[in-house]
């Protein structure tokens, strides 16, 4: 992946022309092809906010068109409050406050954009009666300060029976509450790594993930998890060789690729962790969204490298996002040693929604059954929409997880992320999932919207890859959508 270009830094009319390659591909060079390549660029998060932009001239002759044509697009960006410029002191990012959509992704959209930059479903119906509940136990609670670093003794409790339940003996000693499993990450990158060092990372991998380990100024290396799996060999030799001094994996229905790693492949990431004394970070937020009852549950990494590995679950993907709750299971000593670090960061998780996040924990199996079955519903629909208007795509169908890992016909990931918005939908190019560089040729495409809405959306993509490919656009119109 191109370098990200942090805030108050300068990106040199060279390296902008880099990371702008897709849009000199063909013939799209207007100034609004510009302006949309430089806006991606911003919401992919490889310009940053407050990154200084080259001089209009330097750019123009790094791209290789007119400084009018440069100009212009500027002035685009201008006018959306993208960029913000000042006699003197020359031109630079400014998203505007309030912009930034969940994931950082997107920006305020129109009321009929149809945002698929985040994979993150409504709420479960139950959280109303789940919110309900909590409230009728808090007055019990006032007493008492409020302050709970290590979390709910209750819902602590309640995720250590689910590990239990799963064949992973676990204490509630061993189970630590956060605000969410990017926090659980957070905590373990400030516990295990320093700036220089390295972490392990599948490529493709969770965007924000890969921020949190640049911004603790360590290095990301990669292996790569294609269509067919993971490269286990490849990881084993990776561990051996570059010595990380953490690994981070999502080995159930991994983001974004939706593909699972069996018993045998955990097996032997967890000897190879063991023979390395590698900790191992284990994001589990889409371990409860199996769509297909022919999944064979795999044990939990953990099993294999107990004393090693740090697993980390949430709400947000099975239950709701604005929980903004998640854990930690680890070894004692590691859990009080992140407990100890915590302050740092923050003080506890609010009381009221572990609460609400402990009364769901309890709900009979039926209601994740329901939720399950409606992603079901939902991911089918997608599929087939996608594989009628974009038949030149390989449109695969995950065993479980919310999202699509489609392979475009061609490396115009983020050219098509363009075409999509000006055509009202919100996509994050499979740029913004690599460790180390490329997958133009790859999209994540969530179907946690409702069905109608995939189904347009579905239709409107399949406009943006005509549009892209370079053919005429389907005949077919978008009522009431203005296409810029």
């Amino acid at each position: 992946m191109e370098p990200v270009f942090s805030t108050g830094g300068r990106v040199s009319g060279a390296s902008l022309a880099r990371l702008l390659g897709a849009w000199r591909q063909g013939d799209r060079r207007g100034s609004a092809d510009l302006a949309g390549a430089v806006r991606v660029l911003v919401l992919d998060g490889r310009l940053t906010v407050g990154t200084r932009l080259p001089a209009e001239r330097e750019l123009a002759d790094a791209l290789g068109v007119s400084r009018t044509l440069v100009t212009a697009a500027l002035d685009r960006l201008r006018e959306d409050g993208l960029v913000a410029s000042r006699r003197g002191a020359g031109t630079w990012i400014a998203m505007p406050v309030g912009s930034a959509r969940p994931g950082g992704t997107g920006t305020a959209s129109a009321p009929d954009m149809l945002d698929l930059s985040c994979a993150s479903p409504p709420a479960l119906p139950e959280i109303a009666s789940a919110f309900d509940a909590a409230r009728s136990r808090m007055p019990a609670l006032f007493a008492e300060p409020g302050y709970l670093p290590l979390g709910l003794p209750e819902l602590r409790e309640r995720i250590a029976e689910r590990y239990t339940a799963r064949g992973l003996p676990t204490h509630a000693d061993q189970v630590l509450v956060t605000n969410g499993a990017q926090h659980a990450f957070a905590l373990a990158l400030r516990m295990l790594v320093g700036p220089g060092d390295r972490v392990l990372m599948e490529n493709p991998s969770y965007p924000n993930a890969i921020d949190a380990v640049r911004a603790s100024h360590a290095l990301p290396v990669a292996v790569a998890v294609t269509d067919e799996g993971w490269d286990v060999e490849g990881m084993e030799v990776m561990l051996r060789q570059a010595a990380p001094r953490l690994a981070f994996l999502m080995p159930d229905f991994h983001n974004p690729t939706g593909t699972y790693l069996d018993a045998a492949g955990r097996e032997r990431l967890g000897a190879a962790a063991r023979r390395t004394r590698t900790p191992v970070f284990v994001d589990e937020t889409l371990v409860d969204l199996a769509l297909e009852p022919d999944v064979v549950e795999a044990p939990p990494l953990a099993a294999f490298a107990e004393d090693l590995v740090i697993t980390a679950g949430s709400a947000s993907k099975t239950y709701w996002g604005g929980l903004r709750l998640g854990w930690v299971r680890a070894p004692v000593e590691m859990a009080r040693r992140m407990v100890a670090i915590r302050p740092a960061l923050d003080l506890g998780s609010p009381v009221l929604e572990q609460l609400v996040l402990a009364e769901l924990l309890a709900a009979p199996a039926t209601v994740l059954d329901r939720r399950r079955a409606e992603f079901r519903r939902r991911r089918d629909v997608f599929v087939a929409e996608l594989r009628e208007r974009c038949p030149a795509w390989e449109v695969p169908t995950p065993a479980g997880g919310l999202a699509l890992w489609c392979r475009l016909d061609g490396p115009v990931s983020t050219r098509l992320a363009v075409a999509a918005e000006g055509l009202g939908v919100l996509v994050a190019p499979g740029s913004r999932f690599a460790v180390t560089g490329g997958l133009e040729h790859h999209m994540r495409l969530p179907f946690t919207a409702p069905e109608d809405q995939l189904a347009d959306a579905a239709r409107r993509l399949g406009l943006a890859a005509s549009a892209v490919g370079g053919t005429s656009l389907a005949a077919e119109p978008l009522a009431g959508l203005a296409i810029t």
